[in-house]
């Protein structure tokens, strides 16, 4: 397994939304939005909310792949891995099921939670990064983003 290093873990929390794709029975791929992607002692984890086929998939083939990137940079991470399905009770359960209700309320349902064991962890860059001549700096494509999405830093 890789462990998940600073710079992974800061694009994950910025992020906030990974796109987590699994194998239906059928051989096609369900991709599904998750908010709860987090990292705890250099392992990824998310929350089973409201996510069924996802977990019916996983109990089937434990392969997955995670795609975390941050709008702003435009850049991320490629994630491919084993899920491994923690049931309630469990410390590591316990752990990012505490977390998701203190991060979002009581009221949120944690149905399992998932371990990835990482098997590759792969950089994602947006054509902002590869083509741009003369190439920008991470600031410029930032600040070239909140302009385009009207998102402006607080103080501003």
């Amino acid at each position: 397994m890789i462990e998940i290093n600073a710079d992974v873990e800061a694009i994950i929390k910025r992020a906030i939304l990974s796109f987590v794709a699994t194998v239906n029975e059928d051989g096609t791929p369900n991709l599904s939005p998750k908010a709860s992607l987090t990292v705890r002692n250099g392992v990824l984890y998310f929350a089973d909310i409201a996510s069924p086929s996802t977990i019916r998939n996983l109990k089937r083939n434990p392969a997955v792949e995670i795609n975390v990137i941050d709008i702003f940079e435009r850049r991320g991470y490629r994630f491919k891995g084993h899920a491994s399905i923690i049931p309630p009770g469990d410390d590591q359960y316990s752990m990012i099921a505490d977390w998701v209700r203190a991060t979002n309320g009581l009221e949120y349902p944690v149905d399992h939670v998932v371990r990835i064991a990482t098997i590759s962890i792969t950089p994602l860059l947006s054509p902002a990064h590869v083509f741009a001549e003369p190439a920008r700096s991470q600031d410029e494509i930032r600040n070239t983003y909140y302009q385009k999405y009207g998102v402006k830093r607080i103080g501003e």
